[in-house]
């Protein structure tokens, strides 16, 4: 009784019966588009509403005999009936990139570092959610790698007893000499940001140089035996929609999943809609060229709509944020780097988690 008691406690803390959760969720998720989502504008404004609300049916299938699951997982159940087993956490607000749909060129105002969750704050808390019930976390930021720290969180997170994947996504500039020790520290998958193949592209997109860097940390992924090494590519109209299929070869002999993005709009990124290539679009492209292009079975949580090619040792996949988007199926949880807690990207709802509570739920659901 005191657990489920708990549970029900840290429900209402969180704040997840009461948060919104119509908008979608993303991997081509920053910091700062976390925090300046114009997506919500964007449905009414620019497709008319023409897309439907996906009020959830679908997370992950909940056992017929309640009595069966660890009571304190309640918490991790929405309103909607998703179980949300996915927790991101933000490492740092910081980027050692300006890329030009993410965050403008002068930067962004940083939270001061006292303010910040420290390396035992967030073993903390995500301890807590994955006693809860889940089972996957993916480290992000701005750029997770340029946190001093990131093989200690690794190391600490990969041993929580019930994490099943750690996860992180980057934009590879500072990947590839961490690599063999994150490995060592338990990191199991990697998703690693690249929206060009052309290294002038890459430096006027990303307002830096080290397109080579990004390259070299795929290679360096796939030499430390990741497979697949996950590439996300935000498609853009007249930038890089030329290059999908040059992105599609090279999954031809290495064991790389393209994960074509369809661009959205954050405050900030200039976003217009005639930069929109819609997933219909990419798909005709990419089936045209590679006729044998099949659609696999996702699992009903992935935000990615995935292919395979006869003879390619890689994937290909869509992410259909803006034109088919998956509200329904989705299961993550948000933790960014002050702390404070958020369950889609595109709601304005945050909560925030602060120590005296983070305390009060470690009593309830550990020590009573």
């Amino acid at each position: 009784m005191m657990r489920r008691y708990a549970s029900k406690f840290i429900n209402w803390h969180l704040g997840l019966r009461n948060l919104s959760f119509s908008m979608v969720g993303c991997e081509a998720e920053s910091y700062y588009a976390s925090r300046n989502s114009k997506c919500q504008g964007f449905f009414s404004g620019h497709l008319n509403g023409s897309m439907p609300k996906a009020f959830a049916t679908y997370c992950a299938k909940l056992p017929e005999d309640p009595q069966s699951t660890n009571l304190a997982s309640d918490m991790l159940i929405d309103s909607f009936g998703r179980m949300h087993t996915y927790l991101r956490i933000s490492l740092t607000e910081r980027c050692n990139l300006r890329c030009q749909y993410c965050m403008p060129a002068e930067g962004v105002e940083l939270t001061r570092s006292p303010q910040l969750l420290s390396q035992d704050e967030i073993v903390h808390l995500a301890n807590l959610f994955v006693s809860s019930g889940v089972d996957k976390i993916r480290l992000t930021g701005g750029e997770p790698t340029i946190r001093k720290d990131i093989e200690d969180i690794c190391l600490q997170l990969s041993n929580l007893k019930g994490l099943k994947t750690l996860a992180m996504t980057t934009n590879g500039i500072t990947l590839a000499r961490k690599l063999p020790k994150l490995k060592e520290c338990g990191l199991t998958s990697l998703n690693i940001s690249l929206d060009t193949l052309v290294p002038a592209k890459f430096e006027f997109l990303t307002r830096r140089k080290g397109h080579e860097r990004v390259m070299d940390s795929i290679n360096a992924a796939i030499d430390c035996g990741y497979n697949p090494v996950k590439v996300n590519c935000v498609v853009m109209r007249g930038f890089n929609d030329d290059e999908i299929c040059d992105f599609v070869e090279l999954t031809h002999n290495k064991p790389i999943n393209v994960r074509f993005i369809e661009f959205m709009p954050f405050d900030g990124n200039v976003w217009n809609v005639k930069k929109l290539v819609p997933y219909s679009e990419m798909l005709d492209r990419v089936g045209k060229q590679f006729p044998s292009l099949k659609r696999l079975q996702d699992h009903p949580a992935d935000t990615a709509k995935n292919f395979r090619i006869d003879g390619h040792l890689g994937m290909v996949s869509f992410i259909t944020s803006m034109t088919e988007h998956f509200c329904a199926g989705c299961n993550r949880l948000r933790l960014l780097a002050d702390g404070n807690f958020k369950v889609c990207l595109f709601g304005p709802s945050e909560v925030t988690i602060s120590f005296p509570a983070i305390v009060i739920i470690d009593q309830l659901l550990f020590k009573l």
